[in-house]
C-alpha cells in the first residue's frame, strides 16, 4: 500500500494500480479519480520530456488553488524534476526574482495572472502554459492532447529534491528551500498516521498550494489513498459547506482562518460530525479561538510547530494534550512534544552551550525531514547547519525560533530573527525596510510586528522622514504596495526623530516594540 511510495511520482501509480476508479480529487463541479490523475500525469511527463525537461530541472507552477496543480506536481516527480509553486500573492518583481533564481524550464500559470506575467523578464522559462485562456499562449489542455499516456519511469531516488519552496530570509531575499523525496516520504508513515489519515480519509486542503501546509497536505491525503477536497482560495462559508457536503474527515487550518470561521454564520448549524482531526499551527493561537473551535467542531484538534525546512511539523501536541479549564490546561500554550526521529535542543547562540528546562534559547532540531539545502546557495545553508552534518544528511538546523523546554514540552516564547507571523504568513522586516529605505522623502526606517486581533500579528513601519519632509501615512503604504504584495505592507506608520541603534548600526527592534507588547506574555500574539 502507501508504504510502497517512495518518490512523488509513486503516488498515482501506486494507487492507480490498487484503487483506479476512486475518486482522488474533488474540485468545485469537477473531479477525478486515480486512474485519471494517473493518466494526466503520464501526459504531463510526456509533455515535459518534450519541452527538454530533464532529471532535477526546476518547472514553476504559479496561481491559486487549482487541481492541475497535482498531475503537474506527479507528472514532473515522473520525469525527476523539481517542482516550484510560486506564491501568487507577490509582486511581479518578486515572483520573477524566484522564477529566475529556480531557473525554471516551464512555467504553468493561471490566466488570471497573464498581467504579472507581461512585466517579467524571465530568460530560462522556454515554455509557458496558461490554465485558462489568454495572452496567446498554449493552453494547459492544448499542451497534453497529443501527448501518449505512458510513464516515463525515470528514477527518481531518496536524496533527489522533489519539491522547492520559497522561504523569505532576514535578508529580504527569498530562498528556495530543497526538500527531497527522503524528507517527505520518510515522515509520512507516522505522520499518517499521528493525523488520523486512512483509504477511506476525505481531506480538506484549503490553505495555498505554494505552502507545505497546502501542498504537502494535499499529498499526505493522495499518499493513503484518500481524497482530496481542494478549494480555490479561503473561504470560511465554504468551508462550512464543504464539510459536510464531502464528509470531510481531515483538515488543516492557520488560527487566523479558524478565528474567521468562528465569527462565520452559520457555523452554530454546520454538521462537523465526520471531522475526524482538525490540524492547526503556522502560527500562535490563543485560548480563546482554539477553545470556542473545539467546541464548535467536536472532533480531535492537534497542533504542529515546524517549517518549511523542516518538511512542516516536528513537533506535535496531541488530542490528549488539549484539557482546556483541565489540571492540563497550561500544555495548551505549548506546541507539544517532538515526534518520530526528531530531537530538540535549546541553545545559547552566544557560547554554543545547551539551556536546561525552563529558559529561553534558540530552538535546533535533528531530523529525516531537515531539508536538503538552500538551493544554490552554500554560505546560507552551512548557516543553518552550524555544527555541519554526518554521512547520512543529518544534523542540527537553527530553526531562528526561540523557546523553552519543559518536560519534553517545547514552548515558543519569540524570534531570534525579527520574522513577524501575520495571519499565518512569514513577513521579513529587512525586506520591507529595504522598499521603504527607497523612498525619496524617508531617512531611516525600521519595521516591526504588533498585535493584532484578528491576525495575530500586523506590519507597523516606523520612519524618520527627510529633513523638510512629511509623506502621509497613505502615501507611503501605497508606495510599499507598488513594490510587495500587499500582505507583507504596513497596515500603519509611526515617525521617530532617530531611529534606535546598537554601536554597530542595528536596529534595536526589542525596544521599539516593547511599547506595544506590554501586557503581553510572550513577543508572538
Amino acid at each position: 500500500m502507501s508504504e510502497a511510495i517512495k518518490s512523488i511520482g509513486d503516488v498515482t501509480r501506486v494507487h492507480a494500480a490498487e484503487r483506479g476508479d476512486k475518486v482522488a480529487l474533488f474540485y468545485q463541479d469537477r473531479s477525478w479519480t486515480y486512474g485519471q490523475l494517473e493518466t494526466e500525469s503520464n501526459r504531463v511527463a510526456q509533455a515535459l520530456l518534450a519541452a527538454g525537461v530533464g532529471p532535477q530541472d526546476r518547472v514553476a507552477f504559479l496561481d491559486k488553488n487549482s487541481p492541475e496543480y497535482f498531475p503537474f506536481l506527479f507528472g514532473a516527480g515522473k520525469v525527476n524534476a523539481v517542482t516550484v509553486a510560486v506564491n501568487w500573492r507577490l509582486a511581479p518583481p518578486e515572483m520573477e526574482y524566484i522564477l529566475g533564481n529556480a531557473r525554471a524550464k516551464v512555467l504553468l500559470i493561471g490566466a488570471e495572472f497573464l498581467e504579472h506575467l507581461a512585466k517579467m523578464d524571465l530568460p530560462t522559462v522556454t515554455t509557458t502554459i496558461v490554465i485558462g485562456s489568454g495572452g496567446g499562449f498554449t493552453t494547459y489542455e492544448q499542451w497534453l492532447e497529443d501527448q501518449p499516456d505512458e510513464d516515463p519511469m525515470v528514477p527518481s531516488a531518496p536524496d533527489d529534491t522533489c519539491y522547492q519552496l520559497y522561504t523569505s530570509g532576514t535578508t529580504g531575499l527569498p530562498k528556495g528551500v530543497e526538500l527531497t523525496n527522503g524528507n517527505l516520504f520518510s515522515m509520512l508513515p507516522a505522520a499518517s498516521e499521528e493525523w488520523g489519515f486512512d483509504t477511506e480519509s476525505v481531506n480538506l486542503v484549503a490553505m495555498p498550494l505554494f505552502h507545505i501546509a497546502g501542498s504537502g497536505w494535499g499529498v499526505v491525503g493522495l499518499y493513503n489513498g484518500g481524497a482530496n477536497v481542494l478549494l480555490r482560495d479561503i473561504d470560511p462559508a465554504a468551508i462550512l459547506d464543504l464539510i459536510p457536503r464531502y464528509g470531510i474527515t481531515n483538515a488543516l487550518l492557520v488560527p487566523a482562518v479558524m478565528q474567521f470561521l468562528l465569527m462565520t454564520p452559520g457555523i452554530d448549524s454546520c454538521d462537523f460530525s465526520t471531522l475526524r482531526t482538525m490540524i492547526y499551527g503556522a502560527s500562535p493561537i490563543t485560548e480563546e479561538v482554539l477553545v470556542g473551535s473545539m467546541k464548535a467542531m467536536g472532533c480531535d484538534f492537534i497542533q504542529a510547530y515546524g517549517l518549511t525546512e523542516t518538511t512542516g511539523g516536528v513537533t506535535i501536541l496531541r488530542a490528549e494534550d488539549h484539557d482546556p479549564g483541565g489540571p492540563r490546561a497550561d500544555l495548551l500554550r505549548s506546541a507539544g512534544r517532538p515526534w518520530g526521529d526528531v530531537e530538540l535542543r535549546i541553545v545559547d547562540t552566544a557560547n554554543g552551550r545547551d539551556l536546561p528546562d525552563g529558559e529561553v534559547g534558540e530552538i535546533w532540531c535533528k531530523t529525516i525531514q531537515n531539508m536538503k539545502s538552500y538551493w544554490a546557495d552554500d554560505e546560507a545553508t552551512a548557516e543553518a547547519f552550524p555544527e555541519g552534518r554526518d554521512a547520512d544528511g543529518r544534523g542540527w538546523f537553527r530553526t531562528g525560533d526561540a523557546g523553552y523546554l519543559r518536560d519534553g514540552y517545547l514552548f515558543i516564547h519569540d524570534r531570534v530573527k525579527d520574522m513577524i507571523v501575520s495571519g499565518g504568513e512569514n513577513v521579513y522586516p529587512a525586506e520591507i525596510e529595504n522598499v521603504l529605505m527607497a523612498h525619496p522623502e524617508i531617512a531611516d526606517a525600521a519595521v516591526i510586528g504588533v498585535p493584532h486581533e484578528k491576525w495575530g500579528e500586523t506590519v507597523k513601519a516606523i520612519i524618520t522622514p527627510v529633513p523638510g519632509a512629511d509623506p502621509t501615512d497613505e502615501a507611503i503604504i501605497a508606495y510599499t504596495r507598488e513594490n510587495l504584495a500587499h500582505y507583507k505592507c504596513p497596515t500603519s506608520v509611526e515617525r521617530m526623530e532617530a531611529i534606535p541603534r546598537n554601536p554597530s548600526g542595528k536596529i534595536l527592534k526589542t525596544e521599539l516594540r516593547a511599547p506595544y507588547w506590554e501586557g503581553q506574555d510572550r513577543m508572538v500574539n
